[in-house]
């Protein structure tokens, strides 16, 4: 059902990612406006942006950030689980607390629910603000199923930093082992930055009873580089959602190829459909999903039922073979990028609270799609005849996740 990836030369995942500066103006012009005009959020100007691959180089820069802050933290995550790194962020929280700082931390209810309780009795003691979104046992069963995807980190309303990674060791490392999870987080200065903390005071509106205080200075932003960011939240609720429009956009308007890197891929009807449509008009369309280590096979197999279509329609798939892959990234035509919290499934669509950025800038869609074609290496191309072949156990699972695939 899979082949090793070609790594040769003339491999899709390693052609030259410079594009021509006319060229990216009138792609970019033309994706700013119709992302503007459909979801009503400007974009802002001035922005620079470093992403962050893996634990080795994410938790270094966010704990650099926070130790070294002068007014404000605010933290939101829906992963805080155990080991080292839970420890140092608590500790570092709790530093910068009880130097006179305000430090917020929000975790979700269900996703940070195994915290060690004695990282929270250090944080509250040091004057950190804990703050639960919809704890369990407190909800009725009608909000049980909507979470905050969320990941955010807010420096002195300066920096922010946002992405796929959570707070525990399987995020460590460098993806050199099952142990060591594959993920993607993005640094931010300037204007966008603003709304990336309008991500956290959104939901902390929602557990806390003070928005603001006097630790808030509301600053303007000077430019801080040359890439145009548009901030996109995504909340549950029901019809279409501000993330969909995000995605079907970027999709109706590539032309030339597509590279979706996701940690879980249950999409509706809908945008198989539209996948297939984007590749059927000549685009390179390419998904990278992880292989043989994931953390819930029930949304694997809900992806698996439409690799036949996907792959007869001329879309690419590939699995990354050496751990988890918890990627959250799309990059389209050279030119743009979309990074942050949001899978490529029905929870992050229809039920969760996230954070996606949007972004403009050549450059940092070359570091991106660089990163893509370095994973495409370690991962298996899967075969569409031999798909087809697949035994009926395997067909049986895939369809026995059809009822539940709206929650996965």
């Amino acid at each position: 059902m899979s082949t090793v990836h070609d790594t040769g030369e003339n491999a899709a995942g390693l052609r030259d990612s410079r594009i021509d500066p006319a060229l990216f103006e009138e792609r970019a012009a033309r994706i700013r406006r119709r992302l503007e005009r459909l979801l009503g959020i400007a974009a802002t100007e001035g922005n620079a942006l470093v992403p962050l691959r893996n634990g080795d180089e994410i938790f270094p820069a966010m704990l650099e950030r926070i130790r070294g802050a002068e007014h404000t933290v605010d933290m939101m995550t829906f992963v805080y689980w155990k080991g080292d790194i839970a420890r140092q962020f608590a500790q570092a929280l709790s530093e910068r607390a009880r130097a006179g700082l305000r430090v917020r931390l929000l975790l979700d209810g269900f996703g940070s629910r195994l915290i060690e309780k004695h990282l929270l009795e250090e944080m509250d003691r040091a004057g950190v603000h804990v703050a639960w979104f919809r704890r369990p046992l407190y909800l009725s069963p009608l909000k049980q199923n909507h979470r905050c995807h969320r990941k955010v980190l807010v420096i002195d309303e300066t920096v922010a930093f946002t992405g796929g990674v959570g707070i525990a060791e399987e995020w460590c490392g460098d993806a050199r082992n099952e142990r060591e999870w594959r993920d993607t987080h993005v640094a931010v200065r300037g204007p966008a930055v603003d709304g990336i903390a309008a991500a956290f005071a959104q939901t902390w509106a929602e557990c806390h009873d003070e928005l603001f205080d006097g630790h808030d200075r509301f600053i303007h932003h000077e430019a801080q580089g040359d890439a145009v960011v548009q901030v996109v939240r995504g909340s549950a609720g029901f019809g279409w959602q501000d993330m969909q429009t995000l995605l079907r956009v970027v999709l109706e308007s590539a032309e030339e190829r597509v590279r979706l890197a996701t940690a879980y891929f249950a999409p509706d009807q809908y945008f198989v459909d539209l996948l297939c449509a984007t590749a059927r008009r000549g685009v390179e369309v390419e998904i990278l999903l992880p292989g043989p280590y994931t953390d819930k096979g029930v949304c694997r197999l809900s992806g698996q039922h439409h690799y036949e279509e996907l792959l007869a329609c001329g879309v690419r798939i590939h699995q990354y073979q050496p751990t988890m892959m918890h990627a959250k990234v799309v990059t389209v035509d050279r030119t743009a990028a979309l990074i942050g919290s949001t899978n490529f499934n029905r929870r992050s669509l229809d039920h969760d609270e996230e954070i996606m950025l949007a972004v403009l800038d050549s450059a940092f869609t070359a570091e991106l799609d660089a990163d893509f074609a370095r994973d495409l290496e370690s991962s298996v191309l899967i075969e569409d005849g031999r798909w087809r072949r697949r035994p009926v156990l395997q067909r049986a699972a895939e369809a026995a996740m059809l009822p539940i695939r709206r929650f996965l």
